[in-house]
């Protein structure tokens, strides 16, 4: 028996068991139901953060910030299409829908996009006229869902992305609930007010990639062949995946890693399901080299790009351009820490509100509610993006510069190491100090 004087050990939280995990066991035993949120992966995995770049001194010559162009346009769409997609700038927005996302947040990713050069994209549930109004260039998403498709819409946008996957979730469809699914939004997608939707996880009329050649076709002739065809992927198995969108005939394969988000999808799905992103882009870019299509295929990738920094190390690693949806949401307000108060009251705090879904969101972005949504200004945050997207560009091509390159696109592997074990073998990229990364041949 011992006194109060006895020495205690310290009270240690198990690993395995921690107070989230536990949490999440409560309420499971408590409701019977599984966790839906929005967002992507927020545990930690190998990143971007994990590789840094060799800046020039005496082997390498540096450009001058000043006096020497580094040019940032890209190209998108030019294997078959007759107009492909011009942008200014190698960052372009990813599809997220007007359903998931208010009207006021698609106008401000439209306007943003268009003032910074570069294409924006619609999502499931169809294309508005104020996207489309304030969008100089938009991408057309054709989902399994087929909610809001129609021929119309497809002739009139600037490029049409086939998605058959998402990083946040391949293999698995979307959610809207009900209570965001207002008289528009059930208009659009031909829907009941007020009841749950749930997309399909696979496209109903092809069940392999010799049916996505025809469909492929299908949409080129719907557009007269003028509009470049992206296939989206999740990240799952990128070499196989990006072989097959090639050879059924894509212009440009987009391809998103786990932490990309979504608007609402089961956590288990969110946290469990994909890979990093980091552990996409080589086997993609082997894949289109394999073939003899890098560079005339496009590869654009997703997934937790955030910085200047994470898009010089997607182009890189061999993309040709990146894209960002929470990263631009965050830029035109989302999870403000003005809004605290109010994320508090929804059992939240800044940074962590993920209950996109409910449709309660203060800072009016993923929301149908009228009082939340005029919260947004959509042409201020249309400058915000703006202002962001102009900061990553800037930043990317000061990394560049640094590497002696004159073009973005002609940063390479050579000019990065890694600092873990793991970003060296999902990156193939030696590991600091050293030539060798785990599983390179000869070693």
């Amino acid at each position: 028996m011992s006194d109060q004087n006895t020495p205690r050990t310290m009270p240690r939280q198990s690993w395995t068991f921690s107070n989230e995990i536990n949490s999440e066991i409560r309420r499971a035993a408590a409701t019977g139901i599984y966790d839906i949120r929005g967002g992507g992966a927020k545990r930690r995995v190998p990143h971007f953060d994990d590789l840094l770049f060799l800046g020039a001194s005496v082997s390498r010559y540096p450009l001058e910030g000043y006096r020497e162009k580094c040019e940032t346009s890209v190209t998108l769409g030019t294997r078959f299409a007759k107009k492909p997609i011009e942008l200014k700038i190698p960052i372009t927005i990813a599809g997220m829908s007007f359903g998931a996302l208010s009207a006021n947040a698609k106008e401000a990713l439209g306007r943003g996009a268009t003032l910074a050069g570069t294409s924006t994209t619609t999502g499931d549930g169809g294309m508005t006229d104020e996207e489309r109004g304030h969008s100089e260039m938009l991408v057309y998403q054709y989902l399994p869902s087929r909610y809001g498709m129609n021929p119309d819409d497809l002739r009139r946008a600037d490029a049409i992305e086939i998605v058959v996957g998402q990083g946040a979730k391949p293999g698995g469809g979307g959610m809207l609930l009900g209570q965001k699914i207002t008289e528009r939004v059930a208009g659009m997608r031909g829907l009941p007010v007020g009841i749950d939707q749930r997309s399909s996880c696979r496209h109903p009329d092809w069940t392999g990639p010799d049916d996505l050649e025809i469909k492929i076709l299908e949409l080129r002739e719907i557009t007269g062949w003028e509009k470049p065809i992206y296939v989206k992927v999740g990240g799952s198995r990128p070499y196989y995946d990006t072989a097959l969108a090639v050879k059924a005939g894509a212009d440009v394969v987009v391809l998103d890693g786990m932490q990309g988000g979504t608007a609402a999808t089961q956590d288990v799905f969110i946290e469990h399901v994909g890979q990093p992103i980091l552990a996409c882009i080589r086997p993609a870019v082997q894949a289109l080299q394999d073939l003899g299509m890098h560079r005339e295929v496009q590869l654009v990738v997703s997934g937790g790009i955030r910085t200047g920094a994470d898009v010089a190390k997607a182009l890189a690693l061999g993309a040709d351009a990146v894209s960002i949806g929470t990263a631009a949401l965050i830029a035109i307000g989302d999870n403000d820490p003005k809004w605290e108060a109010e994320y508090q009251e929804l059992g939240s705090t800044t940074g962590a509100y993920d209950d996109w879904h409910e449709g309660r969101d203060p800072a009016g972005i993923t929301t149908q509610d009228p009082e939340l949504m005029a919260r947004l200004d959509p042409v201020e945050a249309g400058r915000r993006l703006r202002n962001y997207l102009n900061v990553m560009t800037l930043e990317c091509q000061t990394i560049a510069r640094a590497c002696g390159k004159n073009h973005v696109h002609n940063l390479e592997p050579e000019d990065l190491c890694a600092l873990t074990m793991e970003a060296a073998a999902m990156a193939q990229i030696p590991l600091a100090g050293t030539d060798w990364y785990p599983g390179k041949k000869g070693f």
